[in-house]
C-alpha cells in the first residue's frame, strides 16, 4: 500500500476509532523455557528450607488446587538459585534474568519476526515491558544487540504495569504508529514481554515463613517471553496480518492501589494482593467492554451493538477466579476462553507475556471472526482491545514450544534434565537431554489435561474449580482462600 493510499486516522475522533486505523499484528512469538513443574515441587522446595506452620500448610493445600497442571520455570526443583542456603540477592536475580530473560526473548522476537517476514532493518520502534527486572540499561538493550537490531532503532521501556504489560506495550505501539501514519511514514515496531518469576520462590517462601502471611502468588506465577511486530499498514505489501487491532480501552478501578501490586523488596518483588481483586476485576469488564464496543462502529453490524458472545475472548489467565468470574459476568462459555483456560493449566500466569501467548494460542484453530483480549494490572489496571482474526497461525514452527538447552525449540514438551544439565549459573548446559516428558527430579508426571492441548475444541469447562472435601464431596473454589493475582 503506497503512503499516498493510507489516511492519517483518528483513534479517538468524536470519541470513536476510524472505521480503519490500519494496525495489524504481523507476526507473533512465544517462548516457554524448558522445564515444567507441576505442584510438587512447590511442596519439595517448603520441605526442604522451611519448618511446618500454619500459614505454610495453607498455602501449600491452595497450591494443589489452582488449576494449574504445570508451570513454565527455567530450572527444575534442584535449580541451584533457589538451592542456597538464603534467598536469591537480586543482583543474582538480575544476573540470572540478563542470560536467561535475555535469551526467550531473542527466540519469541526471532519466531515474530520470521512470521512477518520483513527485516530487523525494517524495524522503526521497540516497545518492551516487564515487571521481574529493573536493570539499566534495560533488557530491551541486549535483545537489540542479539537481534543484530540497528542502535538508531527508537526504545521504551514499559515498568510498573505488571500483568497488564503486554496488552499496554501493544497500545504504547499503536499510538506511535498512528503517529507515524499521521507522518505518511511506514511503522514496524517489535513488541516485546519478558517475565522471569519461578526463581522469586524462595522470597515469597520467606514471607510465608516469617509473617505467617497467606501468600498465593508462589502458586500462580511462571517464565515466558513473547513478541510481536504491530504496522501501520504503509508499505509491507508482502505482509499477511494475523489480526486486525480495531480499538483499545485502558481504564483504572477507583481505589485500588492497595488491592493489587508488585513492590520492591531487598530479594526481588513481592506480591500485593487482597481478596476484592476477582471481584473487583469482573465486575470492571462489562462497562468496560460497552464502552470499547460504543467507540468501534465498524463492529456494529446493522445498526447492532453485538453481544460478548459474539466474540472469542483472550482474557490474561490471571488465576482461576479471574476466569470464571468473567465467564460468568460476561454469559461466556468455555468455548470461548478455550485458550486461556489451556494456557493457564499448561503453562500458569506469566503476567505481563502471558495475553500474547492466549492470542497466540487462540489462532491455532478456526474461531469468531473478532476477539477481545482482556488484561488486569496493578492499579486496578484494566486494559481491553478488539481484534480481528485475518488468518490461523502455525502450530509447530511458532506455536507454544520450549526452547531446549541448545536454543532452539522443542514443540514436543519440556526438558527432562537434571540439575547435571545446569551449570553453576542456572543455565541449561549444552547437551542437556530433552524428551516428551517433565524433570524427573520434581517426580512430576504428565496428567491428563481437560482441555485438549491438541487445538480442538472444549466440549465442556475445565474443573478447575472445586476441590474434595473432607465428606467427599467437591467444595466450590469460593470456599477456598483467594488464588487469583493480577
Amino acid at each position: 500500500m503506497s503512503p499516498s493510499a493510507v489516511p492519517a486516522p483518528s483513534p479517538t475522533a468524536n470519541g470513536k476509532f476510524e472505521n480503519d486505523l490500519n494496525l495489524s499484528l504481523l507476526g507473533l512469538g512465544v517462548e516457554y523455557p524448558p522445564f515444567l513443574v507441576g505442584p510438587e515441587a512447590l511442596e519439595t522446595l517448603a520441605n526442604r528450607f522451611y519448618p511446618p506452620s500454619a500459614a505454610l500448610k495453607k498455602v501449600l493445600g491452595i497450591n494443589r488446587y489452582t488449576g494449574i497442571e504445570t508451570r513454565a520455570a527455567v530450572g527444575d526443583v534442584n535449580h541451584p538459585l533457589v538451592n542456597k542456603p538464603d534467598a536469591p540477592s537480586i543482583k543474582e536475580l538480575n544476573a540470572l534474568f540478563r542470560e536467561e530473560g535475555v535469551r526467550l526473548s531473542v527466540n519469541a522476537c526471532k519466531k515474530a519476526i520470521g512470521e512477518w517476514g520483513g527485516s530487523v532493518d525494517d524495524i522503526t520502534h521497540i516497545v518492551s515491558t516487564t515487571c521481574t527486572n529493573s536493570a539499566n540499561p534495560g533488557f530491551d538493550h541486549y535483545v537489540v544487540k542479539q537481534l543484530g537490531i540497528r542502535s538508531s532503532v527508537e526504545k521504551i521501556l514499559l515498568h510498573g504495569i505488571g500483568c497488564s504489560g503486554g496488552m499496554a506495550a501493544v497500545r504504547a505501539a499503536a499510538h506511535i504508529a498512528l503517529g507515524a501514519s499521521y507522518q505518511q511514514k511506514p511503522a514496524r515496531i517489535l513488541v516485546l514481554a519478558c517475565e522471569i518469576s519461578s526463581v522469586l520462590v524462595r522470597s515469597e517462601l520467606d514471607s510465608i515463613n516469617e509473617e505467617q502471611a497467606t501468600r498465593v502468588g508462589v502458586c500462580l506465577f511462571s517464565d515466558c517471553a513473547s513478541a510481536t511486530i504491530l504496522g501501520n499498514g504503509i508499505g509491507g505489501e508482502f505482509e499477511e496480518p494475523v489480526y486486525d487491532l480495531l480499538g483499545w480501552k485502558h481504564q483504572i478501578i477507583d481505589d485500588t492501589e492497595e488491592d493489587l501490586g508488585f513492590d520492591v523488596d531487598p530479594l526481588g518483588w513481592k506480591v500485593v494482593l487482597t481478596p476484592r481483586v476477582p471481584t473487583l476485576a469482573s465486575a470492571a469488564v462489562s462497562p468496560c467492554f460497552q464502552d470499547l464496543i460504543q467507540s468501534v462502529p465498524e463492529i456494529h453490524k446493522d445498526g447492532q451493538t453485538p453481544m460478548a458472545a459474539e466474540f472469542d475472548w483472550a482474557l490474561h489467565p490471571g488465576g482461576s477466579l479471574i476466569i470464571t468470574g468473567v465467564q460468568q459476568a460476561m454469559k461466556l462459555t468455555p468455548e470461548h476462553l478455550r485458550a486461556s483456560y489451556e494456557i493457564y493449566m499448561k503453562y500458569g500466569n506469566s503476567s505481563s507475556a502471558t495475553i500474547l501467548s492466549v492470542l497466540n494460542k487462540l489462532r491455532e484453530s478456526e474461531g469468531k471472526e473478532q476477539v477481545i483480549a482482556c488484561a488486569f494490572g496493578p492499579g486496578i489496571a484494566l486494559e481491553m482491545m478488539v481484534l480481528k482474526r485475518r488468518k490461523l497461525g502455525p502450530t509447530t514452527s511458532n506455536g507454544l514450544e520450549h526452547a531446549d538447552p541448545n536454543g532452539s525449540s522443542n514443540g514436543n514438551g519440556a526438558s527432562n534434565g537434571s540439575s547435571d544439565d545446569l551449570e553453576s549459573n542456572g543455565s541449561v548446559k549444552e547437551g542437556a537431554a530433552v524428551a516428551n516428558g517433565h524433570s524427573d527430579t520434581t517426580g512430576i508426571t504428565s496428567g491428563t489435561n481437560p482441555t485438549e492441548m491438541n487445538g480442538s475444541r472444549l466440549n465442556g469447562a475445565p474443573n478447575i474449580n472445586s476441590r474434595p472435601a473432607a465428606n467427599g464431596e467437591h467444595e466450590s473454589e469460593s470456599s477456598l482462600p483467594v488464588e487469583d493475582l493480577d
